[in-house]
């Protein structure tokens, strides 16, 4: 990889001191820059950090010499809940949904995750790679440097494994980080309308087993909620998970509050994501779970979502006044949001959660990399950590970068010291 070397910034944003794992409540206000910074890689990892002109012995022959020309430099985005392993588009859907109907009509006429589910069991594995590496390249571009995958547009054995092996293509193929999650648990498939325990009877006695004994997947997701999966079955994917090593991930709160908040905190999972619907007694159990044992569960908020689905947004200014850490991740996928652009979501964040900048950004960065188990490594310019990194171009404020939405306002993406 050899050495990089980045001049002549406005700052380096995001130099957390080494050893944070993620910020909570109002320490998420905090977001350190050092102004006309410089940064020196080796080897795809970040060994320097300095102040005005890096000394001469930096620029030695065989370093590659990047100039920001004046823009910031932030840790790459980390991107901790898509769906970006799908066969096809759903704009009928969209259309739809224009016309009034809701997401859980469409879905009973046999759109939504089932649509999804019968076009990728139809589609060969090999197109399916191609589909979704044009996706996450495309991400790359965006300024993402890791992003987690779920599975659960297959809902049956052998389609969960083609998803899974996708993204283990994906992970061989592409530079940067990806997390990958079983979400069999997902919907219920036609062929076990009449017979709902024997699906999860299947995910929990073959697919789960199949899955941890071919390395596919580091955690297991369920869709809890009204007319998905209720509070018992997830109970049972997460115990199934856990006993294979998969750690939990789950989908609650999104249209109703149903108990999968504190279930999910009681099988101890790594986040709890959606949350648009979030009760006095949701916020209350995440509260009293920091406090009791000290384990951190990330709430991860998807505002995209909301944007597209003209659903409420998820409660950020509690969550982070509660003393919460809050995450944002795009939830890339077909129905409700065909879209994996982060810096769209760190915008919304802002417009439509009332987040401030520095808040935003730390939401996109070091914990949403903690969210997916990578916050030793990413999600802030700290030494010792991955060099995977945005340069803007030049801009006014940081403030301008969340402000000005729908810009283009990358220069450079780098991965692991290698300028993309």
């Amino acid at each position: 990889m050899g050495r990089l070397l980045i001049k002549n910034t406005k700052a380096l944003v995001g130099t957390h001191p080494a050893g944070t794992n993620h910020l909570a409540g109002a320490a998420m206000r905090q977001l350190p820059q050092m102004e006309d910074g410089w940064l020196l890689a080796e080897n795809g990892r970040i060994v320097e950090l300095g102040q005005g002109v890096p000394p001469e012995k930096h620029s030695e022959s065989g370093t590659q010499i990047v100039d920001a020309l004046g823009g910031y430099v932030l840790p790459g985005w980390c991107d901790p809940h898509t769906h970006t392993v799908f066969a096809a588009s759903r704009e009928g859907e969209f259309v739809d949904r224009i016309n009034g109907l809701s997401y859980q009509e469409i879905a009973s006429k046999g759109g939504g995750i089932i649509n999804s589910a019968m076009r990728l069991r139809a589609m060969a594995e090999d197109e399916l790679f191609e589909k979704a590496k044009v996706r996450v390249e495309s991400m790359m571009r965006q300024g993402t440097v890791a992003v987690e995958i779920k599975s659960g547009y297959g809902l049956d054995l052998d389609s969960e494994l083609k998803m899974l092996r996708v993204v283990k293509r994906l992970k061989a193929a592409l530079p940067l980080r990806i997390k990958a999650t079983l979400l069999a648990a997902h919907a219920i498939p036609p062929e076990f309308k009449e017979d709902r325990n024997g699906y999860l009877d299947l995910i929990v006695d073959t697919i789960i087993p199949q899955v941890a004994e071919e390395g596919l997947a580091e955690f297991v997701d369920c869709f809890c909620e009204t007319n998905y999966f209720t509070v018992p079955e997830m109970e049972r994917v997460l115990a199934a998970g856990k006993e294979h090593g998969l750690l939990g991930k789950v989908h609650v709160n999104q249209f109703t509050s149903i108990g999968g908040i504190q279930a999910a905190l009681k099988h101890g999972a790594l986040s709890v994501d959606h949350l648009e619907v979030l009760e006095p007694a949701d916020l209350t159990a995440l509260v009293a779970s920091k406090a009791g044992n000290g384990r951190t569960i990330f709430p991860t908020l998807l505002p995209s979502c909301s944007f597209f689905l003209r659903i409420p947004y998820g409660p950020a200014r509690e969550i982070i006044d509660a003393g919460l850490p809050v995450t944002l991740a795009t939830d890339f996928n077909p129905g409700t949001t065909p879209s994996g652009n982060m810096n769209f979501v760190v915008s919304l964040a802002c417009i439509q959660l009332r987040m401030l900048p520095e808040e935003a950004i730390n939401a996109a960065t070091q914990n949403a990399a903690a969210a997916m188990g990578l916050g030793e490594e990413l999600g802030s310019i700290t030494v010792g950590k991955r060099a995977s990194l945005i340069i803007t171009h030049p801009l006014p404020s940081l403030a301008y970068l969340p402000y000005a939405f729908g810009n283009d306002h990358i220069h450079k993406v780098i991965i692991d010291g290698i300028v993309l």
